[in-house]
């Protein structure tokens, strides 16, 4: 599985992006997807997940203010990102795994984007 992440850039705080994950997956539909972030100097955090039957979840710092959405002819993800403020600064990664275990893991994804980096000024 290949995941290719798209639609990072500088935005001002209080503006929205957009980022698309694109999957070369066969059965696109039987993963788990998820969209990672990592600051500078910080560890790797989730952000949000969306299960292959369009189940979501989010990180609490981002409840509200985000959505991920899937689709599965298409075999992309996305993210619509909000309302960013300058703490959401950071290389945003998105990963796929198979359905098991928690998926606020990173250890849990079995394949990753190259990531794409989004800059909240303030």
């Amino acid at each position: 599985v290949q995941l290719q992440a798209s639609g990072g850039g500088l935005v001002q705080a209080g503006g929205s992006l957009s980022l698309s994950c694109a999957a070369s997956a066969r059965s696109f539909s039987n993963y788990g997807m998820g969209w990672f972030r990592q600051a500078p100097g910080k560890e790797r955090e989730f952000v949000a997940y969306v299960s292959g039957s369009g189940s979501t979840y989010y990180t609490d710092s981002v409840k509200g203010r985000f959505t991920i959405s899937r689709d599965n002819a298409k075999k992309t993800v996305n993210l619509q990102m909000n309302s960013l403020k300058p703490e959401d600064t950071a290389v945003y990664y998105c990963a796929a795994r198979s359905p098991g275990g928690v998926i606020t893991l990173s250890s849990r994804y079995d394949y990753w984007g190259q990531g794409t980096l989004v800059t909240v000024s303030s």
